[in-house]
């Protein structure tokens, strides 16, 4: 049995094989998911699994060098937004890498999420709970 913390067979092929600059996207519950992307479905019920733990679980074991947020994260749902810049801060200081924070309008958001490699979706239901990972570079 796998020791470390992600144990989801998909997620973790996922992150095994993200190259630089590959993009993922965490998403909530409603957002649209684009036909030709992987999806990658862990709703069980509204709030489980939570955005934020499904955030904190995957830079567990994935190197990111930048994240892009919707401008209406931050604007509708401020504790959320919050929660996910603190995680941000506290992924920073442990892998001592900057990370670079960009935001899009929400419409824009959904266009640039078919660049994505794959689209996790978790049972959040906080309107705008949706991130873009820029992998980065463990070397």
């Amino acid at each position: 049995m796998k020791k470390s913390t992600l144990l989801h067979a998909e997620l973790s092929y996922l992150v095994a094989t993200l190259g630089h600059t590959d993009e993922v996207t965490i998403c909530d519950a409603g957002l649209p998911v684009p036909e030709p992307v992987q999806r990658i479905d862990l709703a069980l019920t509204h709030g489980v699994p939570g955005f934020i733990e499904t955030v904190r679980t995957f830079l567990s074991e994935s190197q990111i060098e930048g994240v892009v947020m919707a401008e209406e994260f931050r604007q509708v749902s401020p504790a959320l937004h919050q929660a996910m810049i603190e995680t941000l801060h506290e992924e920073q200081m442990r892998s001592g890498r900057e990370i670079t924070v960009s935001y899009l309008s929400h419409e824009a958001f959904k266009a640039r999420t078919h660049q994505s490699r794959a689209v996790i979706r978790t049972g959040e239901c906080t309107p705008y709970a949706n991130v873009i990972f820029q992998a980065g570079v463990v070397f």
